[in-house]
């Protein structure tokens, strides 16, 4: 059995863009039957200098998929909903 895809978006207070992203990103993750999961990246100095300003960031599997905007076509597609 295939483990369901993690999802999360790596985000920051007071970000519009976040806000945004992170709507996109629940609709598909309810599209797909998995959660997405959302970070503060001032919250963990590891990934506020990996990520600094680039955020929103959209991770899937724990590997970079989209940053600034969800890459919607592509996520759909990486999610098998395409």
């Amino acid at each position: 059995m295939t483990e369901p895809a993690r999802l999360q978006l790596l985000t920051r207070a007071n970000c519009h863009l976040c806000a945004v992203a992170g709507e996109t990103l629940q609709r598909i993750a309810g599209e797909a039957g998995v959660t997405a999961e959302e970070r503060d990246v001032d919250s963990d100095p590891d990934l506020q200098a990996e990520y600094g300003d680039r955020v929103p960031v959209v991770l899937l599997d724990g590997r970079e998929h989209s940053y600034f905007t969800v890459d919607v076509v592509r996520l759909r597609r990486d999610l098998g909903l395409a």
